[in-house]
């Protein structure tokens, strides 16, 4: 947002400014959503790897399916960054979640469970694309949530597209930030 620095401040960028704010111990961890396949590229892979180690590093919390492919290496990336990985999955049992989830919850209601995924995120970054990663993508834009398209991630109307995880980052950290300064 422009506005007129007051003097002596430093200008940073939104993504330093949501780390600034996250580094907190006694802070709400706000929730960002990683969708993507279960059978993924190997650059989709490190990709999400890459957006989880990110999330986990500013400590925001990470949903996703809990499953393989996107959502495992996206845990991955998260729980060894220290941040919170939590996995909402398909299944009645909750070790069935990747080791990399730290909270399982076992919804047992199959594809269903995109809705509440896509529901309960202040923003989606969606990395690559399958029918599932679609679904997503439109609840997502369905309820008005901001969508991040990377590493091939379907061309839908309403899907931001990011060129790099850098890109995604920041454009992630400028929704939540719009989104605290308007709830």
């Amino acid at each position: 947002m422009e506005a007129e620095i007051p003097e002596g401040a430093q200008e940073v960028s939104g993504l330093e400014a949501l780390e600034r704010v996250f580094a907190g111990e006694r802070v709400r961890k706000v929730p960002v959503g990683v969708i993507g396949p279960r059978d993924a590229t190997e650059a989709q892979l490190k990709t999400a790897e890459a957006i989880g180690t990110r999330l986990g590093q500013i400590g925001l919390t990470m949903i996703c399916g809990g499953k393989t492919g996107v959502m495992s290496a996206a845990a991955k990336g998260c729980h060894e960054a220290g941040g919170l990985s939590v996995g909402l999955i398909p299944d009645h049992d909750w070790r069935k979640a990747n080791p990399y989830i730290q909270l399982p919850i076992a919804t047992g209601l199959s594809e269903a469970r995109n809705m509440i995924i896509a529901k309960s995120c202040e923003v989606l970054i969606a990395i690559g694309g399958s029918y599932g990663t679609l679904s997503e993508i439109a609840f997502g834009l369905h309820f008005s949530k901001p969508v991040i398209g990377i590493s091939g991630a379907p061309k839908v109307d309403g899907l931001e597209f990011a060129g790099s995880v850098d890109d995604a980052m920041e454009r992630m950290a400028g929704h939540l930030l719009n989104r605290v300064e308007t709830s």
